[in-house]
């Protein structure tokens, strides 16, 4: 309805127009060209008018590039907070490299597949994700070594998990479970700082080790650099070889006793070699599994 007004007021304005142009002449008198002024300015405004008021698409085109600049801006902005996450990951963890975390991502990708693929047999387990049950009543093991500094270790014994990887007990250095021989009762369990800690309490803890125990050691980042000639010793006599031989930040897993029956020892030992290391400063994550003979 307006748009029609408008329209009808412009040709109003236009034979206006012409009402003043001469009939003989092609002379203006002032009078005349003062109003012809006026009746173009009008005219041409009022069609400014109904062009702007009948483009209502521009309108909506806008809109769309409004909408275009948010879905931008809310990209950049997730962008960079993905960025921001993972730069605060790395400086968590100096030695940790882009490459280290893709992969580690790839790795752990394909060691999961790799394992359900393996499992995909519908044969008895054994306890701890064995892949076999052990013989008889044996008791069942299985170790993981923490991997760098960011994955802790595992411990778990006939099925149950004495010490887990989020524990926030777990510290850098050495982790141990103490297990009774016979029963196969969980009697207590120690983490020791190995980096900054005391050695005094790891040498405690072993001299408090009853005898008929069994005991499950597994190292996280660090396990040495406390170290001294008496806790190695302790150790030692608990059936390790490779004690004598740890250093910083080698990886390493036992299963041992203090004068158990059965006298039974497993060992796992990986040095810290930046040649051969996984994960540059710190070798690749170790783990051991296995049966250990009960006592009835």
């Amino acid at each position: 309805m307006t748009g029609t007004c408008l329209s009808m007021f412009a040709l109003k304005e236009f034979s206006n127009l012409q009402e003043w142009q001469p009939q003989s002449t092609g002379e203006l008198t002032p009078e005349q060209l003062s109003g012809s002024t006026v009746a173009v300015r009008r005219a041409e405004h009022n069609s400014v008018m109904i062009y702007i008021r009948r483009v209502g698409p521009l309108v909506l085109h806008k809109r769309q590039r409004d909408k275009k600049k948010f879905r931008f801006v809310f990209m950049v902005a997730a962008l960079i907070i993905s960025i921001s996450l993972v730069l605060r990951l790395l400086q968590t963890n100096p030695e940790l490299t882009l490459s280290n975390l893709v992969g580690r991502s790839v790795g752990g990708a394909a060691s999961f597949q790799l394992k359900t693929d393996n499992h995909k047999d519908d044969g008895p387990k054994g306890k701890c994700g064995l892949a076999k049950p052990c013989p008889g009543n044996d008791y069942t093991f299985k170790i993981y070594s923490g991997a760098t500094n960011i994955i802790g270790p595992q411990i778990c014994f006939e099925g149950k998990m004495i010490i887990e990887k989020d524990t926030r007990g777990n510290r850098p250095g050495i982790n141990i479970a103490v297990v009774n021989e016979k029963t196969g009762e969980h009697v207590s369990t120690g983490s020791f700082n190995m980096w900054n800690g005391k050695v005094e309490e790891l040498i405690e803890f072993l001299k408090s080790i009853e005898d008929g125990s069994l005991v499950l050691i597994a190292s996280f980042d660090d396990p040495a650099t406390k170290l001294n000639d008496e806790a190695r010793t302790l150790i030692a006599e608990l059936g390790s070889s490779y004690i004598s031989q740890l250093k910083f930040r080698d990886n390493w897993l036992f299963v041992g006793g203090k004068k158990t029956i059965t006298q039974v020892t497993f060992e796992q030992h990986i040095k810290n070699d930046r040649e051969t290391n996984k994960y540059e400063s710190w070798p690749e994550m170790i783990e051991m599994e296995g049966c250990i003979p009960r006592i009835d």
